[in-house]
């Protein structure tokens, strides 16, 4: 549901270095001795260039990403890894430890599914799929973690894994509440202590990360509103039920009072995307409907707002006449980043890219099921940075032409490689 940088339309995305530091840089001062931090090899950025590419030419959208689990499962089997699908079909999770290692495992997470929105950018890896495109990022972030855990494989066959790792590749981010309920519930999170994510900016230039302790997402819900009456003719508004006139003050006058039934500070917000009523100019409707997005700030604000959104619809309604049934749908609390988790990130890419690579980062209003992972273990979500070198133009994600830097591929893996060697 979040963040990557498009390519501009009619050229491929541009492979650029993400200028790191040389292999086993010293630490910086202050720091202990750091552990080799191995770069990714040319011939591993190849492939999983081309990986990538595979993915966005055929997108899946959630809960139908078979042949995605299928090429990811494919690979890191060759790796000689033992994946495991999920329930349902899509997803899998991976575990990187030697044998009869039970110590809890860091986790890193990657999303499989696309978007349904047409791919209009005019790429040789342009999408096959009418009507679908890997417009947020998730082609880029399920390559980043398989690459991670090829060269996790690789450490771990010469005895230089430090920990047991497990990779986790959950279905369906894209459609609210999320896959990542259906992966908790299948098990993913047993044995793990911490779980790291990073999701692609479009803001951000390739080889920089953002970061931010403390919400970095908000709580996004939808809500539908269901409007009923007898109808009647428009010069007598006074023997019916004016449901147009309802409506439009439910349009209006439910974001105003919640601004002031809440701390401002909590940004909870109402944006409407659907409003239909009526056929005619001289008819009032038996039938209303609105549909829109909640969206919260605060964790706490969040819990609270079922109940005082479905109160002042009540109170509005009513003073109407009208009949309203309301569809309050949960969909993901903030993304709450944890202080000792971001600092990880923070060091590893401060150790392999410099310090000179990271930023800090704003709150979105964006919304991501990464959430409910750090509902249960600690953790931190990264803005990777995917905008080309020098592209100044303005992007944003969920968009057709949306595409990405592939060096950002390297720094991803090199960020989570380092992640786990430092933990």
């Amino acid at each position: 549901m979040n963040e990557s940088p498009a390519a501009p339309s009619g050229a491929p995305a541009k492979t650029a270095a993400a200028r790191p530091e040389p292999e086993g840089a010293a630490a910086p001062p202050g720091h202990p001795a750091a552990p080799e931090l191995p770069a990714v090899p040319a011939e591993l950025h190849a492939e999983l260039v081309a990986f990538r590419r595979d993915l966005h030419r055929h997108p899946e959208v959630g809960r139908q990403e078979f042949r995605t689990t299928e090429q990811v499962r494919a690979r890191l089997e060759r790796a000689g890894l033992q994946p495991r699908v999920l329930p349902g079909g899509t997803g899998l999770v991976c575990d990187i430890a030697a044998p009869g290692d039970d110590r809890p495992r860091l986790a890193l997470r990657a999303d499989l599914d696309a978007l349904p929105v047409p791919d209009t950018k005019a790429v040789e890896y342009r999408s096959t799929v009418p009507g679908r495109a890997h417009a947020c990022g998730h082609d880029a972030h399920t390559t980043i973690v398989l690459g991670t855990g090829l060269m996790l494989a690789a450490l771990l066959a010469e005895g230089r894994l430090p920990r047991p790792v497990r990779l986790v590749f959950q279905a369906a981010e894209e459609i609210m509440p999320g896959g990542a309920l259906d992966a908790v519930k299948a098990g993913v999170l047993e044995g793990v202590e911490r779980i790291l994510a990073v999701h692609c900016d479009p803001k951000v230039e390739v080889g920089r990360i953002g970061l931010r302790v403390g919400p970095i997402t908000s709580a996004a819900d939808k809500l539908k509103l269901s409007l009923e009456g007898p109808g009647g003719h428009s010069a007598r508004p006074h023997l019916t039920t004016d449901l147009v006139m309802a409506t439009a003050k439910l349009a209006t006058e439910l974001p105003a009072v919640l601004g002031r039934r809440v701390d401002p500070r909590s940004g909870l917000s109402i944006v409407w995307g659907r409003i239909e009523a009526g056929h005619a100019a001289n008819v009032i409707p038996q039938h209303a409907e609105l549909e829109g997005t909640v969206r919260c700030l605060e964790l706490a604000a969040w819990h609270d707002a079922p109940d005082l959104v479905h109160e002042v619809i009540d109170q509005v309604a009513s003073m109407y006449r009208a009949k309203c049934e309301i569809t309050y749908q949960r969909g993901v609390p903030p993304v709450v980043n944890e202080a000792d988790s971001v600092e990880l990130l923070r060091d590893a890419m401060t150790r392999r890219h410099g310090a000179h690579a990271i930023e800090d980062t704003e709150q979105s209003l964006g919304g991501e099921d990464f959430s409910w992972y750090l509902e249960h273990v600690p953790g931190a979500l990264a803005r990777l940075g995917v905008r080309p070198v020098g592209d100044g133009a303005a992007r944003d994600l969920h968009q057709g032409d949306f595409d990405i830097d592939e060096g950002a591929l390297t720094v991803g893996v090199e960020l989570f490689t380092a992640a786990v060697l430092l933990s």
